[in-house]
């Protein structure tokens, strides 16, 4: 769903269309509607809310990959926005698809009934923490605090094993967390359903960093459709480089069996999250 909000400048939604058209493998819009089928939930109950997701995510990316950032030139296998269409409009598409994402979940799906309006609210409270301070936007903070010297010019303090993992589960997991939950949701699922799903999907949230962790130093640029190599050359903390490339791997494959003791509670172990979450650690881009 690419948006078009009535009265938008065209040089903005050309902006916003250019970074979600790029190619990519749309984790969470798909983890959202797996999460909805799993519960025995309405799919299309579920469809505005993981379009929001991508939309948040494709923001995020394109904030990522700013000079003030991680300066970044290659995003899905293309330039990033701000290469093509400078770092002013790179700012405001990404800003553009924020908002938008937060408009898309209050009017969507429609209806005034009790139970939607209810699950659209607690939707809506749920991908707000996610992306906000207390998750994704602050884990790129701590990304960006222990990466840079402060003011004074005194080196940054570096991360240990509990840090990093904390900072990447704001940066990465909340929002892949967010997705799985949010498709619960509008499944209509019990709360000790959602919870279920919400510990599997903390771990799914883990798998993913571990394992991209581990192809920024093995991938090459056509498979991953990004700057391999780059976390490395500036300094920051990874588990490969914390722990080691075989035992990262390890890592993520504990992840996955944790996550499916969670779905195992839930009667989930079989379904199609755990599907996603096989791919999440055995992917190769």
């Amino acid at each position: 769903m690419l948006p078009s909000p009535p009265g938008c400048p065209p040089v903005i939604a050309d902006a916003m269309r250019y970074s979600l058209a790029a190619g990519g493998k749309r984790l969470r819009p798909v983890l959202c509607l797996a999460s909805a089928d799993s519960v025995g939930g309405d799919r299309s109950l579920a469809m505005p809310a993981a379009c929001a997701l991508e939309l948040i995510h494709t923001y995020s990316l394109i904030h990522d990959d700013l000079p003030a950032m991680d300066n970044d030139s290659l995003r899905r296998g293309r330039p990033t926005l701000h290469l093509v269409a400078g770092d002013g409009m790179a700012i405001l598409a990404g800003d553009g698809l924020l908002t938008e994402a937060f408009a898309l979940l209050a009017r969507s799906p429609a209806g005034d009934d009790a139970a939607t309006v209810a699950r659209k609210l607690r939707v809506i409270r749920v991908v707000a923490d996610a992306a906000g301070a207390t998750g994704m936007v602050g884990g790129q903070a701590i990304d960006l605090a222990c990466a840079e010297p402060d003011r004074s010019g005194r080196p940054a303090t570096a991360l240990d094993a509990d840090g990093v993992r904390q900072m990447h589960a704001r940066k990465t997991g909340a929002l892949i967390r967010a997705s799985a939950v949010t498709g619960a949701v509008m499944g209509g699922a019990a709360d000790s359903t959602i919870e279920s799903i919400d510990a599997a999907a903390a771990e799914f949230g883990l798998a993913f960093q571990i394992v991209d962790d581990i192809l920024d130093v093995e991938g090459v640029s056509a498979d991953l459709g990004k700057t391999p190599g780059k976390d490395a050359a500036a300094g920051k903390p990874t588990y490969p480089a914390l722990y080691g490339l075989a035992t990262a791997r390890r890592m993520a494959a504990g992840c996955l069996e944790r996550a499916e003791d969670a779905l195992r509670t839930a009667g989930l172990a079989d379904s199609w999250l755990m599907e996603i979450g096989r791919w999440i650690v055995h992917r190769s881009s």
